[in-house]
């Protein structure tokens, strides 16, 4: 390139067709006429993933929602306005079923497996709309678990339609100032008037996209009939109509939109409740942090898809610029240290993507006939697993990734810095890796669960017989062996010791997972495709960072923050 010649810019193509990991990913995990009924929607997505969708991205960098509070002769109206790619997101969401898909069920327990896949194409090119998607996925996997009939048929329709006028997304009103995951200290209530109609009075700190035809709220009665209750305990799951005829229900006040480090598409606004129709969602009105947990499940499952699809999407651009820019006289790909640099992100991102649809398939088979206990309980226990290791990466890799293109990673209209600060809410959206890591704990707990968990590793194991891939295989168990003696000591040991190491604990578990699921897959590509692509990647992961156990005597954290 000579000096004065403008340096060609990353491109995308269709990123259904130039992603090997799930081609080869949805061969080995859905029987050959569901993958061929499939295939044909995953290819279009990819091309509009790749085409236009990104074109429109790159297109509306600048853009933000926007809040009318007023009209202009003084009448309240708090009227939000998206941006062009969340408009054109949410209609294109509807038409190809990102969320209708794993309703419909024509396939079965891998419906899940096929709705994730669609996600995770959809995902990158949308400012992240597949926030909105997650929750009304979310909602509807609510309403049916525990929804009462008057609800689930108000409701349930249209977050599952493909007809973008009927189409409904849904909001989760949650994070009040007192507590965001320790929702015990919410202060929203409801009352009743006389007519029987519910209303909600409170404030709502934090709802992601507000521009939501309706939300599940948290809140507590004032006047429940098994008597008011203090804690987490005396909180009931109520439905919230949200638009009425395309404008905000009344009792409803948007106080401002939050000026956010990423996601700043998402309209996420503050709001006050000021007497806003409800209806319950179950007859019991308490323990509604019962009844919203199968939204979390499922975003949770989001959080972990959308890690793995920031991530390869970060990836895809840093692949074709490699292949442009040149540096110090041949193309930067050819330099060892950047190629080596990429492979390991590549390596890592094969992990995420095992471990991201190891839950989806779980999901999809408790949504089945297909499920028993075993699988049940597997899912609890991976999904917080799944979601907080991703996560963490997702943050870490789109970073590298910014800095594999140098000075223009951190120029805003290159449209590469979102990808990372986009990235930076999965740690912290739908519990913090602290919190999960927690949650773990407990779950492992009353499932006596780690069982089930050496039992995935050890089923990996016993998969793979080709030597390198042995070795690879024997990292995770050695990982995970070392992680569960912690844990058994730890519980033995002290309440502060086993909290203290939660982080590292399910950290190792994560990673030793993905090594797993990576071995076993490449053991089927080296027969199924005489692909050697992800036997690298399991060799590459065993030599990354997979044992995060350590023991820190608790006093010594104390001593570095006094």
């Amino acid at each position: 390139m000579s000096p004065d010649a403008v340096q060609p810019p990353p491109t995308l193509g269709n990123q259904y067709e130039t992603d090997r990991r799930l081609q080869s990913l949805l061969r080995r995990l859905l029987p050959e006429a569901v993958h061929a009924a499939v295939e044909p929607e995953l290819r279009a997505m990819g091309e509009r993933a790749g085409g236009a969708l990104y074109a429109l991205q790159q297109s509306d960098l600048g853009a933000e929602p926007t809040l009318t509070r007023w009209g202009p002769w003084g009448d309240r109206v708090d009227r939000i306005e998206p941006t062009r790619v969340w408009s054109r997101a949410e209609k294109i969401a509807a038409r190809e079923g990102v969320v209708a898909t794993a309703y419909e069920q024509t396939h079965g327990r891998y419906s899940r497996l096929h709705q994730m896949a669609l996600a995770y194409l959809f995902i990158p090119s949308t400012d992240m709309y597949g926030c909105p998607l997650a929750m009304t996925d979310g909602a509807a996997r609510a309403l049916l678990d525990n929804g009462r009939p008057s609800v689930v048929e108000a409701a349930v329709p249209h977050l599952t339609a493909r007809d973008p006028d009927a189409f409904w997304t849904s909001g989760q009103w949650m994070t009040e100032i007192a507590g965001g995951s320790d929702v015990s200290n919410t202060r929203t209530t409801a009352r009743q008037d006389d007519d029987g109609t519910w209303r909600l009075y409170g404030r709502k700190w934090f709802t992601s996209a507000i521009t939501a035809n309706m939300a599940l709220a948290l809140a507590r009665p004032a006047d429940a009939p098994e008597g008011r209750a203090d804690g987490s305990a005396g909180l009931a799951l109520f439905y919230v109509p949200v638009h009425r005829h395309g404008t905000l229900a009344e009792g409803l006040y948007v106080h401002r939109l939050k000026d956010k480090l990423g996601t700043r598409k998402l309209p996420t606004a503050e709001l006050q409740l000021d007497g806003v129709a409800a209806q319950p969602v179950t007859d019991e009105l308490r323990h509604g942090t019962r009844h919203i947990a199968p939204m979390l499940t499922v975003t949770r499952l989001w959080n972990a898809v959308t890690a793995a699809a920031y991530l390869r999407r970060g990836l895809a651009l840093a692949r074709d610029y490699a292949h442009k820019r040149t540096a110090f006289g041949r193309r930067i790909l050819d330099h060892p240290l950047h190629r080596d640099t990429l492979a390991t992100l590549e390596a890592q991102l094969e992990g995420m993507m095992h471990l991201s649809f190891r839950v989806a398939a779980l999901l999809g088979r408790r949504e089945t006939d297909a499920s028993t206990p075993n699988h049940r309980r597997l899912l609890r226990l991976l999904t917080p697993i799944a979601k907080l290791t991703t996560a963490k990466q997702a943050v870490a890799g789109t970073s590298e990734v910014l800095e594999a293109f140098g000075g223009a990673g951190y120029v805003e209209d290159t449209g590469l810095p979102p990808l990372h600060r986009d990235a930076q809410v999965l740690p912290i959206w739908e519990g913090t890796t602290n919190v999960l890591a927690l949650d773990l704990v407990r779950g492992l707990q009353a499932e006596n669960g780690l069982d089930l968990i050496g039992g995935e590793v050890e089923r990996c194991r016993s998969a793979v017989h080709d030597a390198a891939l042995q070795t690879a295989v024997q990292t995770a168990h050695d990982a995970f062996e070392h992680a569960a003696a912690w844990f058994r000591g730890a519980q033995s040991d002290s309440r502060d010791a086993l909290q203290a190491g939660a982080r590292r604990f399910a950290l190792t578990l994560g990673h030793a997972l993905e090594l797993a699921y990576t071995a076993r897959h490449a053991q089927w590509a080296l027969r199924a495709e005489q692909d050697e692509r992800p036997k690298a990647a399991a060799e590459r992961l065993a030599t990354c960072r997979i044992d995060r156990i350590a023991s820190q005597p608790t006093t010594k954290a104390k001593v570095l923050l006094s």
